[in-house]
């Protein structure tokens, strides 16, 4: 009797914890409602992407655009990524060829994004933009993440790349933020501050102990309302 208790009483702890987990994550429920909002207040530049496979959030400029993909068995790349001009970095110096792999130079546009998985992403409902996001936080919750500085979550594209956007567009004026890592691109020849369209700063993010340090990094911003 004791042991069956015991037992008992364990699997409830183990049931309760989980729950408890759930309910902690904060940052992956708000990043849905968030990003659900950013959908519905760009509804006209958000597409479907057939060549990607997924969808696409395009800036109000057109000039970069953010893709996530449906299904990641087929991805025929990236699984996240952002493609933008590649005009604005060559003038600015950039020699393409010289780009690391993880950079795709196409017919003008610059691509960087990262592989999330390889499985077949089933859905209950209807597939659309917003449930092909939830799958990101459902399956791959460490794409997901909080950037406390400028009051953002956002998709970790690797290398340093990101898409971000505001947790609240009402008290935020940076409501897309479009991200890289300089670091290639100073490699490649480019001069960071002539960018047109682009800005180079620091940013505040958190390092790996959790204490708040400044990088560099290459901005586009943008305000929906």
């Amino acid at each position: 009797m004791k042991t069956t208790t015991i037992k008992n009483a364990f699997l409830t702890l183990l049931a309760l914890s989980a729950l408890s987990c759930g309910k902690l994550d904060v940052v992956g429920t708000d990043s849905v409602k968030s990003f659900e909002k950013i959908l519905r207040q760009a509804a006209g530049l958000v597409t479907p992407d057939e060549k990607n496979n997924g969808w696409s959030l395009a800036a109000p400029d057109s000039s970069v655009r953010f893709i996530w993909t449906r299904n990641y068995a087929e991805s025929p790349r990236y699984d996240v990524m952002i493609e933008f001009d590649a005009a604005p970095f060559i003038a600015a110096g950039l020699d393409p060829q010289k780009l690391p792999e993880n950079f795709v130079f196409h017919e003008g546009k610059i691509t960087a994004g990262t592989k999330l998985g390889t499985e077949t992403l089933t859905y209950s409902g209807e597939v659309s933009p917003l449930a092909s996001y939830e799958q990101i936080v459902k399956r791959k919750r460490k794409a997901i993440g909080y950037h406390l500085a400028m009051d953002h979550y956002g998709v970790n594209l690797g290398n340093g790349n990101l898409f971000e956007w505001a947790k609240d567009m009402s008290a935020n004026d940076k409501d897309l933020v479009f991200v890289l890592n300089p670091e290639p691109f100073l490699n490649a020849g480019t001069d960071p501050n002539r960018i047109d369209g682009w800005v180079f700063t620091k940013v505040t993010v958190d390092d790996e102990n959790g204490k708040p340090i400044e990088v560099d990094k290459i901005l586009k911003p943008f305000d929906l309302l």
